[in-house]
């Protein structure tokens, strides 16, 4: 089976980020201009996974253009999201006023004679969701839920964006490609969230059948699947993985004019495996300006705070998570500390170095469970958890914690936070630097019994933000990463050439 895949494959040619909330206006105002412009054609070479999932918007005419953009093709600005004073702050919303359209303005527009291009309408109901969101037009009133408290940077701003999201939002996912590289992914699995949103992704309200009312276009590929069916293991070869993924694109930009129209910055991908960041390398403008959803998001490996989202990785060994939420109060929890893993990556070693193994009761440090011992019944006794980077940044520990009521410990280098745009994970988790792992008994010790429950009670609350649910429910893990895009796209200007 694998040489037949082989050959049909061969066939195609935080402390850093800190999104404070009260700084929407200079992330929501400067943003991303690019103008649509005629680029080289590319040959396209057939895929087997390219096939059979019909339908499309018109041709562009132009193939995927890979190449260096050129001043006239696309202009780009990426803002400075680094605020520090209010001063800052109240400059930027001043500017940001001028910037969005008037009540007056906008009725001329209306009433006025002039037609406009379809492009043109959309760009304006994103300028006036913008406006929405700065000028606090909507009540605090939710039936279901009402964002509150210091876990969040800015509660109202978030349930403002959230809101705007659910009235405006429109994605249109690409038809194209053939299960089990496309439409398709994991659900039982470490990297289920893959699997999870492409599924979620044909069932929610949000998905649009006309391209020319998406504000966002999806690009359901599976890096897991293709790393499960292209991926010849005893070659370490990642030529056909990537290849596959440049053909898709490449189909896609040359069947429709949206890719080429700007150049890839309203679409996105979605990626849990490891080799996400690495697959979408073989498409420049994947990677250079499309929105790229990775749990893999390691500033080293060229992840993009200001453009890419960081996304969480949930192990879901029985497909759903029944049996994994929910835990004992914290005075039935007997455990300082847990953790139990391997030693892959530069983090754990140290880790093992200074706590596995010790006398002390207190900590339960261990490369290997000892026997008798449950992983998640060692979570549920603990007070605090943690969530140390293996070869790569995210880990599934993060969420499981939340799962529990166990309160995260984050030892990383180089990570940034799943939702940190939106969540202040201070409040709800301890973030220890691998420096001080030395140090962790003392760390946790000295934080009090008082503020420990807040942490715990915080964790809890901010769970519903991680839950996967069948079908998705409001401000679950699917709507957060939806939210997390929609942002980005609101950074976003396009304009026709």
């Amino acid at each position: 089976m694998a040489g037949w895949w082989s050959a049909a494959a061969a066939s195609f040619s935080s402390s850093s980020l800190r999104l404070l909330w009260f700084m929407m206006p200079l992330f929501l105002v400067a943003g991303l201009v690019v103008f649509s412009g005629h680029h080289s054609s590319f040959l396209l070479i057939a895929s087997p996974f390219l096939h059979g999932r019909g339908g499309g918007g018109g041709g562009s005419g132009g193939g995927v253009f890979n190449g260096s953009s050129t001043p006239q093709a696309q202009e780009i600005f990426r803002p400075n999201i680094s605020l520090k004073t209010n001063k800052t702050y109240q400059n930027l919303t001043s500017i940001a006023g001028s910037l969005l359209p008037t009540e007056h303005e906008e009725t001329q527009n209306e009433t006025s004679s002039r037609r406009y291009s379809k492009l043109e309408m959309l760009e304006a109901g994103l300028a006036r969701s913008r406006a929405s969101i700065l000028r606090g037009k909507y009540p605090t009133k939710d039936d279901d839920f009402i964002p509150d408290g210091p876990m969040y940077w800015n509660a109202s701003a978030f349930h403002r964006s959230y809101l705007e999201m659910e009235k405006t939002l429109k994605v249109y996912v690409y038809k194209e490609g053939d299960p089990p590289v496309f439409h398709f992914g994991p659900c039982k699995h470490t990297y289920a969230i893959e699997g999870y949103f492409i599924q979620a992704m044909d069932v929610t309200p949000f998905k649009t059948s006309d391209p020319d009312q998406a504000h966002l276009f999806f690009l359901p590929i599976s890096v897991t699947m293709l790393t499960q069916v292209i991926f010849v293991p005893e070659t370490h070869d990642w030529t056909l993985m990537k290849r596959t993924a440049f053909d898709y694109v490449n189909v896609i930009a040359d069947k429709y004019p949206f890719w080429n129209r700007s150049l890839g910055a309203d679409h996105f991908m979605l990626a849990c495996h490891d080799w996400g960041p690495e697959i979408s390398f073989a498409v420049p403008n994947l990677h250079n300006n499309s929105i790229r959803a990775l749990c893999n998001a390691n500033t080293s490996e060229r992840f993009d705070p200001k453009r890419d989202v960081s996304i969480p990785e949930i192990h879901l060994p029985f497909g759903t998570t029944k049996g994994l939420l929910g835990g004992p109060s914290p005075s039935e929890r007997s455990v300082l500390v847990f953790y139990s893993g391997g030693l892959h990556g530069p983090i754990r070693p140290i880790l093992m170095k200074h706590w596995e193994n010790k006398s002390d009761e207190d900590v339960q440090i261990h490369s290997y469970l000892p026997k008798g011992l449950s992983y998640y019944g060692m979570m549920r006794k603990s007070k605090y958890c943690i969530c140390p980077s293996g070869y790569e940044v995210a880990s599934p520990r993060m969420v499981e914690a939340l799962y529990m009521g166990c309160v995260p410990v984050l030892i990383k280098e180089g990570y940034i936070i799943p939702f940190s745009d939106v969540l202040n994970w201070e409040k709800f988790a301890v973030i220890i630097p691998v420096r001080d792992i030395p140090n962790l008994k003392k760390i946790l010790t000295g934080i009090s019994q008082r503020e420990y429950l807040r942490l715990q009670m915080r964790g809890i609350k901010m769970r519903r933000h991680f839950e996967i649910n069948n079908p998705p429910k409001r401000y679950d893990v699917f709507h957060m990463i939806l939210h997390s895009i929609w942002l980005r796209r609101l950074n976003i200007h396009l304009r026709e050439s």
